[in-house]
């Protein structure tokens, strides 16, 4: 069966569906990196978040007491 020759379609075919398996794990690469990029994001905006509550700590402590 090894000396059979190859059907003249299977030929395109496969490099078809090589080129879709390097896309597909192509675009599970970008997600991995887009989901990354995207947690460093939530981190960044939680920092902002204690951030703008220390500020209005302080800013409350500066204001004058009607005491």
């Amino acid at each position: 069966m090894a000396d059979a020759p190859e059907s003249p379609m299977l030929v395109p075919l496969r490099r078809i569906d090589e080129r879709t398996g390097r896309m597909a794990q192509d675009l599970h690469d970008l997600k991995v990196r887009v989901t990354a990029i995207e947690d460093g994001f939530a981190g960044v905006y939680r920092r902002m978040d204690r951030f703008e509550q220390r500020l209005e700590r302080v800013e409350r402590r500066l204001e004058p007491s009607d005491a």
